[in-house]
């Protein structure tokens, strides 16, 4: 078994008769997997790509959480010493945080020990406003209009000064050494959704960032369990214990008639989290090489089992009986999220919204096979998607049905011939109406299932007379590409952090363009009833409202909807405890390694 044990710096000495007698020290419990794309910073500020949102949720505490077992999902205190105070109008809420909890030790303190207080979160809420820090959550906290913050962040953009943090605004302001409160112009009945994100509502003491400067990214202080141990861009990730973390015990409410959830929340009640000592990430972008990894017992658990080996790993949905017979573990689930192709609506060729425009982006997507997608390339591992709206969130309908998963060739060319996309120069290909080559261009990246999704690409559009030309590059190259706008057409996952279909109708709001607006799609009926929908509390008027928003993003077209993806999570016999919940990023707190059992399969048979 390819596995190094890790021992215990510090050794317990005991005096014995007058002499020293060393005891044996505990290996460290280090658990270990792999993502398939790399990080791109540790600062909760500028991020936006799940992996780094993953590594942080683990170091950075929000005053909130979801429950890790509860279903449907549930929040909790965190660092809130309870639930926060909410107004009967949805507009003030006040948090009260737990007195005697610790930032990790760091250089930035200067030897002294730092308390977490009421003026941390205010301050990491304010640098999402910080022009300096170029934040990807911004639009999600200006959606939700905190009463004075805008306005301090256009008078600093307007005047080219920097962001004065001490500058008190209404709607967010510490009461006392460990309360603050929240204001926000307009009724926001969710809002509190967002307080349970390490990821972007964690607490970053102002002098960890003042020390290190543009370097924060590289630095990563929180209160939460773990803390950065090392690290290679790109490569490795070592998390460790952090020492500073407070005394919190598993203590976890299963759904009934889960049997195996009722066992672990029994057997772990009690118990210190975190249960490992260390998280051990590799970055491992090819599919082949990690599950090979996972096959040669380097890693504790392969998360979301490539689909090019489900046929392997698990026939049928099954877990394959060679793994079964060697004690690996499966969890298989479904995801809220949504893996789309956009079209840039600002394009000159994809873009617009006259009807020719239109019809464009419909033939399209109507020349998607999205059997053969689902069969050949995911490997059954997704469902066909009819809406931008996930699953296991509010506002997901099961029983709608729509135009987004047909599959009508003769219905695609019959809707370009009618617009005007015809063959003018008789070369095979399809032109614009005025007559200037049709050329798609599709930005990409390496790995495998992007080049099988190529082909298939390839092999549709070629189907009804479209040229298509692929743009390669890695994920953050083109993430920082299409936040400008410069990518005609993108293919791309957008998973959901909280229970709410909110959060995929905001890929089509106008104001969140550039950020998760990644179309830059802008239309002022849809804009208006994803404001009418947001401030509604949930119910019939919200429901319509959404499902009115969500028909104007199938008719125009600005992001075709493939699929929603189903993850299956193998683990290795040693790794007790797992499961997933996929409102909670850091699960890792959650579980544990079994020495014994890991000892034992370790010893040559």
């Amino acid at each position: 078994m390819k596995r190094i044990v890790l021992l215990a710096l510090t050794t317990t000495w005991l005096l014995v008769c007058g002499t020293a007698a060393a005891q044996p020290a505990q290996p460290l419990k280090t658990l270990r997997y792999a993502f398939p794309i790399a990080e791109s910073t540790f600062d909760p500020a500028p991020i936006t790509d799940l992996y780094s949102r993953t590594v942080v949720a683990g170091i950075f505490e929000a005053p909130l959480e979801f429950a890790f077992m509860a279903r449907p999902a549930k929040m909790r205190p965190n660092t809130a010493a309870a639930m926060p105070e909410i107004s009967a109008d949805f507009r003030t809420f006040t948090f009260r945080i737990q007195p005697g909890i610790f930032f990790a030790d760091d250089a930035a303190f200067q030897g002294r020990k730092r308390e977490l207080v009421a003026e941390d979160y205010v301050y990491s809420i304010k640098r999402h406003y910080d022009p300096r820090w170029k934040s990807g959550n911004l639009y999600i906290l200006e959606n939700a209009k905190i009463l004075g913050l805008s306005e301090l962040r256009r008078k600093h953009l307007a005047d080219k000064t920097p962001f004065n943090y001490d500058t008190v605004v209404e709607g967010l302001r510490t009461l006392d050494r460990y309360t603050f409160q929240v204001k926000l112009a307009d009724p926001a009945p969710r809002f509190l959704y967002y307080f349970t994100d390490g990821s972007m509502m964690g607490a970053v003491a102002r002098e960890v960032v003042e020390f290190y400067g543009d370097r924060v990214g590289d630095h990563p202080v929180g209160t939460g369990p773990f803390r950065l141990a090392q690290w290679k861009r790109s490569s490795r990730i070592v998390l460790e214990k952090n020492p500073s973390y407070r005394e919190v015990l598993y203590d976890e409410e299963p759904p009934e008639g889960d049997a195996r959830l009722q066992a672990i929340a029994k057997a772990f009640k009690g118990r210190r989290l975190p249960l490992v000592d260390r998280v051990q990430i590799a970055i491992i972008e090819e599919p082949q090489p990690r599950w090979l990894s996972f096959l040669n017992e380097e890693q504790d658990v392969a998360e979301q089992v490539p689909a090019e080996f489900a046929h392997v790993a698990f026939p049928n949905n099954q877990l394959a009986p060679n793994l079964a017979k060697k004690g690996v573990q499966m969890v298989r689930y479904p995801r809220s999220d949504v893996a789309v192709s956009y079209f840039g609506m600002e394009n000159p060729v994809v873009g617009g919204y006259e009807p020719h425009k239109v019809a464009l982006r419909r033939a399209i997507s109507l020349a998607v096979d999205l059997e053969r997608e689902i069969r050949l390339v995911r490997r059954g591992q997704a469902i066909p998607a009819q809406s931008p709206i996930g699953p296991e969130g509010w506002g997901y309908d099961p029983d709608f049905k729509s135009e987004m998963s047909t599959f009508d060739r003769a219905r695609a060319k019959a809707l370009l011939d009618m617009h005007g996309y015809v063959d003018r120069d008789g070369d095979g290909w399809r032109d614009q109406p005025d007559g200037q080559p049709l050329v798609l261009e599709y930005a990409t990246s390496p790995d495998q299932q992007s080049r099988q999704l190529n082909e298939l690409w390839q092999k549709n559009m070629h189907a009804i007379n479209i040229r298509i030309e692929f743009k390669v590059a890695k994920w953050p190259e083109q993430l920082k590409a299409s936040r400008a706008g410069k990518l005609m057409m993108w293919g791309v996952g957008w998973s959901a952090g909280q229970p709410d279909g909110d959060t995929f109708l905001a890929l089509g709001y106008g104001p969140n363009k550039g950020q998760a607006n990644h179309a830059r799609f802008d239309l002022p009926t849809f804009n208006a009833l994803y404001e009418q929908q947001r401030v509604l509390p949930d119910g019939p008027e919200r429901a319509a409202a959404m499902e009115a928003a969500k028909k104007l993003m199938i008719a125009y077209m600005p992001y075709k909807v493939h699929v929603h993806r189903i993850w299956t999570d193998l683990t290795q016999p040693w790794v007790t405890g797992y499961h997933r919940n996929i409102y909670v990023r850091e699960f890792w707190k959650y579980v544990d390694i079994d020495s014994a059992e890991l000892a034992r399969r370790s010893k040559p048979q």
